[in-house]
């Protein structure tokens, strides 16, 4: 996992997933594309490989927060209800708003992201049974609850269609002028990586965090700020994606340790090489159609899911 490694196989990747597609474009044509070709280029390709770069490693970093600050490895926005509370906040804004704009979701979705991460972190310290395995299990029993009231809602209202919608991760879509949301997790990545020393100490306990002359709560608040605003303007761009920001923060801490100023960058890397990865098989498996990200990012995180419960119990014994 060294960084000119990861570099190298991004920038490898990158190059195959510009050429790739039903428009056949060849890397000798780079040069010398005809009008047509330049318009895939800049209208779907290059739009795709951005929004999967930034999201793959937004995403990433988000979910190295939250393990971080909940001071669990097995807590990510999908097991903590954040993208479940998201949901719901879009159902609400396509309840109230009929014709409701991106940011208006927006909006509306990151208030009820950050309220049911809120939520989650005070269940998480009222329970007094701290184990690695139980904690999440809470957090998807909690995002089961909030999703069911989403899919009553959404049902009674005639809304389900467009909920569903939000449920998968595509990058098929991906095109000019309905991407560039996303951009703005690339401040809140900067942001998070000012702050990678202090939610690393947060991480130590409040009273550790106090006694260093941290103001933990002001810090925690910070960084749950950043996850629920990284996983709504990913949704609402891209749709969910499951179990990235839970495994690949996981396997660079494996490697790098808990200190976030060192891991951030690799979370990054990994995390854009991984989606990137997963959107290029997703696009061979049944050329020339393709494979919702969602669909690949999910069988193979869960597997990686289950190997890392599996090597803990193998190493707690």
């Amino acid at each position: 996992m060294k960084k000119r490694y990861l570099l190298i196989a991004l920038v490898l990747l990158s190059f195959v997933s510009l050429f790739l597609g039903v428009k056949n474009i060849h890397p000798l044509d780079l040069f010398r594309l005809s009008e047509e070709q330049l318009q895939v280029m800049l209208v779907s390709r290059i739009p795709r490989l951005v929004s999967i770069l930034v999201a793959g490693a937004a995403l990433s970093i988000s979910g190295l927060i939250m393990q971080q600050l909940s001071r669990n490895k097995f807590v990510s926005p999908t097991t903590a209800g954040t993208d479940d509370a998201a949901r719901l906040g879009i159902l609400v804004a396509l309840m109230l708003f009929t014709s409701a704009s991106l940011i208006e979701k927006m909006i509306v979705a990151f208030v009820f992201a950050l309220a049911g991460t809120f939520v989650f972190m005070k269940i998480l310290d009222r329970v007094k049974y701290k184990d690695a395995i139980f904690i999440p299990l809470v957090g998807l029993m909690f995002g089961n609850v909030i999703g069911s009231l989403t899919t009553f809602f959404a049902y009674k209202n005639n809304l389900i269609q467009n909920i569903t919608a939000w449920l998968q991760g595509d990058f098929s879509g991906i095109l000019s002028g309905r991407y560039e949301m996303i951009y703005i997790s690339i401040p809140l990545v900067i942001v998070a990586y000012l702050f990678a020393n202090k939610f690393t100490i947060a991480g130590m306990g409040e009273e550790f965090a106090i006694n260093l002359g941290l103001k933990h709560k002001q810090i925690v608040n910070i960084g749950l700020v950043i996850v629920a605003l990284v996983s709504v303007v990913v949704m609402l761009t891209v749709g969910l994606i499951p179990f990235l920001g839970l495994v690949v923060p996981n396997l660079v801490t494996i490697y790098a340790g808990d200190n976030l100023k060192k891991s951030l960058p690799l979370t990054a890397m990994l995390g854009a090489l991984f989606v990137l990865f997963c959107d290029i098989l997703g696009r061979i498996l049944i050329y020339p159609y393709e494979v919702p990200i969602g669909l690949t990012v999910g069988v193979i995180g869960s597997g990686l899911f289950l190997y890392l419960l599996i090597r803990r119990k193998a190493h707690d014994a």
